[in-house]
């Protein structure tokens, strides 16, 4: 969201009646379209509208104004009053809705997802939340139940580290360029239009994953310092009446379409970007004159109805209030999707939410002159923040100090926790408390994800496990799924005397498809590191190719997994190399009513492991649909370990007394660790090692 500036301060104009001359009214009607754009398309479309990426244009277009008035005139180069401002405008409501949102976790989030709440409201306190996301590597998903009600905070973290930044370079700048008696404007707008270029060129260029770069700080720079550079050059503009009315117009229908138009959660912050931020420079260039308040073309006169203008002064808290509220709902009836009446009901509480706090805690905040009624609700407001900033920190504390055990589960006795063993004939396992323990179990991760050995770039990382010195040698490939076998195939390279050597890349399994390679394709990020892997094993080719060999059917292709003809694919392009491929079928993935569920959130809330358990026949074929799928290549070796994750009817969420799943589609490393003597046997048949 943006602060939207207008002199002499960092405020936002409630009403056109209450307009200084000058004043913009039609951009107060902006940034009412864009945050309409951002909540009608969460709530229905489940797409990035450009929205966000309007605020961001305009935040830096406002700010940067502000800053080069204080630059031009005679007033001191404090940075206090700016802070001060950008404090109270930013706060107050964002620790309203952490508060609130903790609340709510609290009452509806079983307690192993509090981790995540307090993680998240940490990191947006100290406007560092786009770098968490960036770091756990969290697309900007779809709303869906086990999406985070804070992932949207990023964009808040983003301006205010920009708006940081922003002040010492200006203010910088602006000093220096005093001392030698030469303007302020035309160096700074050369300034940002440098910097625009390089952010710009990194988001367009680097070789970090969508899922990093969608976050990241220097790669969304560019959108703000445009409108710091448009905000510098303005004055100079002069475009003719008739070319601002067409570009008015354009520039609306290119904000109006984009979203249905780009997919911007794959291809924001890069080139494309330019479409949305730069059809909100269009309007602002195009929407009044120089020095006018009243709007003099169609799209001005558009943005500047009362509706719009409404919407835009109270389009921060509706930014802050909507996803929450989103998540919520979904959390609560347990959906993906809202229909038309539930997002109604969505859209109109986030409304009165967003109405209220900023009639109650924004303008009172903002706008009165200091007093007892003002200061009050700052010291408030402050205590609220402290609080949570220690509640976060000391459950965060509290789940690590739990997770300590994880490092002790090579201790765990046999007989009480035998796991995967559990499912063997005749074997009666006396019931205790599971392992690992739920708090923790999302914690529960393979060597891999814990050592940094499974990337997020482009680039391809070998890391060895198993017996290092081995000349027998079996590559890991592919993504998560193939990943959280390493800890089984671990042990049984120390036992048998054989390599693993791992290359495994977030959300993407090895694929094999044909050059070139196209970078506007939503794959092209998978498609460049499987091109890299297959080189190095084609250069090096291993004993054997160890990955998944199945996925989950797409829901509305009914219950069941299936081979996607892109493993064939693969699979025929090793053979090609002369590598064999141990072919692993995929883990049965927990779903109800087509919404994926959480198992340890399941057991949390009072589920046991039958309650929480699914149907084998709706997760799984009767027999592994990779065995068909491979029956023409000899050098493919399938293994299905699906008897020793599900019983005969039903896959459940414990077995011997250990945690089977993490979330709702990984294995537990200890659960996985439990998998190897079953995997071994199978391994021994296939390779002869042992």
């Amino acid at each position: 969201m943006s602060v939207h500036t207008s002199p002499p301060d960092l405020a936002s104009s409630s009403s056109a009646t209450t307009a200084r001359p000058g004043y913009r009214v039609d951009l107060d009607g902006l940034r009412g379209l864009a945050i309409a754009l951002v909540v009608v398309f969460h709530v229905w479309f489940g797409r990035v509208s450009g929205g966000v990426d309007v605020f961001l244009a305009l935040s830096g277009f406002f700010f940067i104004g502000s800053l080069l008035r204080v630059g031009e005139s005679p007033a001191p180069l404090d940075p206090r009053p700016v802070l001060r401002r950008i404090a109270r405008r930013l706060l107050p409501p964002l620790v309203l809705v952490l508060a609130a949102t903790t609340v709510a976790a609290l009452i509806v989030l079983p307690s192993p997802q509090w981790f995540r709440v307090a993680e998240q409201t940490r990191a947006s306190l100290t406007f560092v939340q786009n770098w968490h996301l960036a770091r756990t590597a969290s697309d900007y998903l779809a709303a869906d139940p086990m999406v985070s009600p804070l992932q949207h905070l990023w964009s808040i973290a983003v301006q205010g580290q920009f708006y940081i930044l922003a002040l010492v370079v200006v203010f910088t700048s602006t000093w220096l360029l005093r001392r030698f008696s030469l303007p302020v404007r035309g160096p700074l707008a050369v300034l940002l239009a440098v910097v625009t270029v390089a952010s710009l060129f990194y988001a367009s260029t680097a070789a970090q994953t969508q899922s990093w770069l969608y976050y990241d700080s220097a790669a969304r720079m560019w959108e703000l310092t445009i409108g710091g550079v448009l905000a510098c050059v303005a004055p100079w503009l002069r475009v003719p009446g008739p070319v601002r009315v067409a570009l008015g117009i354009a520039g609306l229908a290119v904000l109006l379409g984009c979203g249905f138009v780009l997919d911007g959660g794959a291809q924001f912050p890069g080139p494309w970007a330019l479409v949305p931020v730069g059809a909100a420079m269009v309007l602002v260039v195009s929407g009044s004159t120089s020095g006018t308040d009243a709007p003099d073309t169609p799209t001005a006169t558009l943005l500047s109805t009362p509706p719009l203008i409404r919407l835009g002064s109270i389009a921060y808290s509706l930014y802050l209030w909507h996803w929450p509220v989103l998540i919520g709902y979904l959390v609560v009836r347990q959906r993906t999707e809202l229909g038309l009446l539930g997002g109604l009901g969505v859209i109109a509480l986030s409304l009165v939410l967003a109405e209220a706090t900023t009639r109650w805690i924004e303008n009172p905040i903002r706008r009165q002159v200091p007093g007892r009624g003002r200061t009050t609700l700052v010291a408030c407001l402050g205590v609220i923040g402290v609080s949570l900033a220690a509640l976060a920190t000391t459950w965060l504390a509290h789940v690590d100090h739990t997770a300590d055990v994880l490092a002790h589960t090579d201790d765990l006795p046999a007989d009480l926790y035998p796991g995967a063993a559990a499912l063997a004939p005749f074997i009666d396992v006396v019931p205790r408390p599971v392992f690992p323990p739920l708090l923790a179990a999302h914690l529960d991760l393979p060597s891999a994800t814990l050592e940094g050995c499974i990337v997020h770039d482009r680039e391809p990382r070998m890391c060895t496990y198993g017996d290092a010195l081995s000349t027998r040698r079996m590559a890991l490939v592919g993504g998560s799924h193939s990943e959280h076998w390493l800890t089984a195939l671990d042990v049984l390279g120390k036992q048998h005397g054989f390599r693993v050597d791992t290359y495994l890349k977030v959300g993407c399994p090895l694929s094999a498809r044909p050059a070139p390679l196209d970078e506007d394709s939503p794959t092209a990020e998978c498609d460049t590191w499987s091109a890299g892997v297959l080189a190095a094993l084609a250069a090096d080719p291993p004993d054997y190719v160890f990955t998944t060999s199945t996925r989950p059917k797409a829901r509305e292709d009914g219950p069941g997994d299936h081979t996607p003809s892109w493993y064939v694919e693969l699979w025929e392009t090793l053979a090609d190399y002369g590598i064999d491929v141990i072919a692993i079928r995929d883990t049965p993935w927990l779903e109800r009513d087509g919404v994926p569920f959480n198992a340890v959130d399941c057991l949390d809330a009072g589920g046991t492991p039958d309650s929480c358990a699914v149907p084998r026949a709706e997760m799984l074929e009767p027999i592994d649909p990779s065995e068909a799928a491979s029956a023409h290549l000899p050098s493919v070796l399938p293994v299905d370990l699906s008897d020793s994750l599900c019983r005969r009817d039903v896959c459940r969420v414990v077995e011997g007394n250990v945690v089977v799943y993490r979330d709702d589609d990984h294995l537990t490393a200890t659960y996985v660790r439990t998998l190897a003597p079953d995997l071994g046997r199978r391994l021994a048949a296939i390779t002869n090692w042992w």
